[in-house]
C-alpha cells in the first residue's frame, strides 16, 4: 500500500514534514542506493520497504538491491552474525573464503550506481572493493551490536569496513574504534504501515478467534524471528512460572528470513517445549503477515522481547507504539527504548521476566502508565520520518566531507 509523506503530518506535525522537503531540496540531484542481504524478514528489510519510496517522493532518487548467495554463504553469515554478537567462536578460514567467493560473484553481477551507496550489515560489506574503480560515497550501516565481537572475525571484516567513507551505528555502545567517521542513527517503525496502524476491533477479534485465544484471559506475546538470540525457550520458561499464579496464555509468533538458516531448528525447539500446553500458541507466520502481527500485539496484555543479544529490537518499538506494557532483555537497542520502570521493564533472567509479568498483571494502573509513556517515547524518537531525515542529512554530510559546519 502506497502512503504519501503528507499522511504523516497529523502524527509528527506540519513543521517536521516541511523541514524534510527543505532538506531534500539540497540533494534532489543525488541518488542513494541501499544494498542488503534479504528482501523479506527482519527489521532492515521492513524499514527499506517504506524508506525507499518516501525518499523518492521527496525528490531524492532511492533504490534498493539485494545480494545473492547460496545456502552455504548464508550459513556462514549467520555464524558471523552470532560471532559478532559474541556468541560462538567457530569461525574458520574456509568461512572467510566462502564469503570472499560470494562477494566476488556479486561484484561481477551487481550494478553499483548510487551517488551514495549504503551497505547494510556484514553480508554485503565486501562490495567496497569497487570503491576505487567507480568512486561514489560509501557508508556501512551496521544494525547489530559489534561491541564485543569474535576478534578473528572482526579483524577480517574491519579490512572492508575501514575502506568506507563513513559508518553508521544504532547506538554508541554498538560501535568499534574505526579510522572513519561514525554516525548514530536509530532504526524506526512506520506508524502507518499495516504492522502498526490502528485496526478495527472486529479484525482483532477475528485473529483472536483464528488462533483459538481466549480474550477474557491475559495474553503474553513475543513477536520475533525464531532465533536463539531471541530466546523463545526462555520465554516459554517464564510463562510456565507465571502460569502457576495466573491463568495466562502465551503466543510466540514470527517468521523466517532467507539469510537465517537456523530458524527451523529453533522453531522445533520451541514447539517441543510447548507441545503439551494448549495455552501455548507457537505460530510460524508467512511473509507479509503484518496485519495479523499487529492484531496479536493489540490483543496482548503484555508483550515480551526477551532477547539475549539484540540489534535494536523493532518489535519492542512496535508494541510500545500500540500502548502496550513491554518487557525486554537488557541488551542492545532495547536499552535505548525501554527506560526501566518508565516506558517498560528491562530483565536479565527467566525468573526476572516472570516477576515483571506478574507485576504488570497485579497492577493494571501501573501497566497503563508504562504503556502511555512508551507511546510518547516512540513518537518522539523512533518513527520513520525521523529516520528519513537522518539519512538525508547523512547524504549531505558525505557530500561535504571534511566540513566542520554544514550550512543548509
Amino acid at each position: 500500500m502506497s502512503i504519501s509523506i503528507e499522511a504523516y503530518r497529523p502524527i509528527v506535525g506540519t513543521q517536521f514534514i516541511d523541514e524534510l522537503y527543505r532538506i531534500a531540496d539540497h540533494i534532489n540531484d543525488r541518488a542513494i542506493q541501499h544494498i542488503n542481504s534479504t528482501p523479506v524478514g527482519g527489521g532492515v528489510a521492513e524499514i527499506l520497504h517504506r524508506l525507499v519510496p518516501l525518499t523518492n517522493e521527496l525528490g531524492v532518487k532511492a533504490t534498493w538491491d539485494v545480494i545473492k548467495g547460496s545456502e552455504e554463504f548464508f550459513n556462514v553469515t549467520k555464524a558471523f552474525h552470532n560471532a559478532l554478537h559474541g556468541s560462538g567462536n567457530d569461525i574458520t578460514d574456509d568461512m572467510f573464503e566462502i564469503y570472499r567467493e560470494t562477494t566476488r560473484d556479486n561484484l561481477k553481477s551487481m550494478n553499483l550506481y548510487g551517488d551514495v551507496i549504503m551497505i547494510h550489515d556484514p553480508q554485503p560489506a565486501g562490495l567496497i572493493a569497487k570503491k576505487d574503480e567507480i568512486g561514489r560515497k560509501w557508508a556501512w550501516r551496521c544494525h547489530i551490536d559489534v561491541s564485543q565481537p569474535n576478534k578473528k572475525l572482526w579483524y577480517f571484516l574491519q579490512q572492508y569496513v575501514d575502506q568506507y567513507h563513513a559508518s553508521v551505528f544504532s547506538m554508541p555502545d554498538f560501535s568499534q574504534q574505526l579510522p572513519i567517521p561514525q554516525f548514530l542513527i536509530a532504526p524506526s517503525i512506520d506508524p502507518l504501515a499495516d504492522k502498526n496502524r490502528d485496526l478495527e476491533q472486529s479484525f482483532i477479534d477475528e485473529i483472536i478467534e483464528k488462533y483459538e485465544l481466549d480474550p477474557d484471559r491475559p495474553i503474553i506475546t513475543q513477536i520475533s524471528r525464531y532465533d536463539r538470540l531471541k530466546d523463545p525457550v526462555g520465554v516459554i520458561q517464564a510463562y510456565k512460572i507465571v502460569k502457576k499464579r495466573y491463568d495466562v496464555q502465551l503466543v510466540l509468533a514470527g517468521g523466517g528470513a532467507s539469510d537465517d538458516p537456523e530458524g527451523a531448528a529453533v522453531l522445533q525447539e520451541a514447539q517441543e517445549m510447548g507441545a503439551e500446553d494448549p495455552d501455548v500458541k507457537i505460530l510460524l507466520l508467512p511473509a507479509y503477515s503484518d496485519k495479523e502481527i499487529n492484531a496479536l500485539q493489540r490483543a496482548s496484555t503484555v508483550v515480551l522481547q526477551k532477547s539475549i543479544k539484540e540489534g535494536f529490537g523493532l518489535t519492542v518499538t512496535e508494541a510500545m507504539w500500540k500502548r502496550k506494557p513491554v518487557i525486554g532483555g537488557a541488551t542492545g537497542g532495547i536499552r535505548k527504548q525501554i527506560i526501566d520502570g518508565v516506558t517498560g521493564y528491562l530483565v536479565h533472567t527467566v525468573e526476572g521476566t516472570a516477576r515483571r509479568i506478574i507485576d504488570i498483571l497485579n497492577n493494571p494502573t501501573m501497566a497503563d502508565e508504562l504503556a502511555r509513556n512508551a507511546y510518547e517515547h516512540v513518537r518522539n524518537n523512533f518513527l520513520l520520518t525521523r529516520h528519513l531525515k537522518d539519512y538525508l542529512l547523512l547524504m549531505i554530510a558525505l557530500e561535504r566531507d571534511g566540513s566542520d559546519v554544514i550550512e543548509l
